[in-house]
């Protein structure tokens, strides 16, 4: 499979997430899988990255021109996709992807997250979606979507839009396990 993993690039970052990082990147090699990612250098996109290409694996990193001019890209990746922009950057790891991770991040990463999550809700993206909720890091955006299922602007069958796994081993095979979406769906896309 091609995962796609969305990840904070700070520098900054608690360890216990780096370790996360690292250990989602060992498993995308060990078990064949390509990493494909935004191609940041630090960060939990770097220690990502770092581990997979370490543990013999396969790096795919997909950035925008204007990210390359400032030298902000991982000199290792398996393979490099530059594109003209943020917009076609997205599209371009989600069309590549068989599913995506999401570990944790700021707002770019959260912007990742949200609009794979809405394209699934449309039906245009219909792969398996897995938030890493790694020390409990995403627990006020999921308590935010359950109150958006609770007040009705979200259906509740968009609460299984994407699934939540504690580890990098669990959200492996919850990609693995997790079935296609239907994309008869759209039709629930409006309330």
């Amino acid at each position: 499979m091609h995962i796609t993993v969305y990840a904070a690039s700070s520098g900054q970052i608690p360890e216990p997430y780096v370790r996360e990082a690292a250990a989602l990147g060992r498993l995308l090699a060990t078990e064949g899988h390509t990493l494909v990612n935004g191609a940041g250098r630090t960060g939990l996109m770097g220690a990502c990255t770092d581990a997979c290409l370490a543990a013999g694996g396969r790096a795919v990193g997909v950035i925008p021109q204007f990210m390359v001019e400032q030298n902000w890209q991982h000199k290792g990746m398996t393979e490099l996709c530059v594109t003209p922009d943020m917009h076609s950057r997205k599209e371009r790891m989600a069309s590549m992807s068989d599913a995506c991770i999401a570990l944790p991040g700021g707002v770019g990463t959260l912007e990742e997250l949200l609009e794979v999550i809405t394209w699934k809700q449309l039906g245009i993206y219909l792969k398996p979606i897995v938030v890493l909720n790694a020390d409990g890091y995403f627990n006020p955006l999921l308590q935010q979507l359950q109150r958006a299922v609770d007040e009705r602007f979200m259906r509740p069958e968009h609460w299984q839009i994407w699934r939540t796994a504690r580890t990098a081993a669990e959200a492996l095979r919850l990609c693995a396990e997790t079935p296609l979406w239907d994309a008869s769906v759209r039709k629930f896309a409006a309330l």
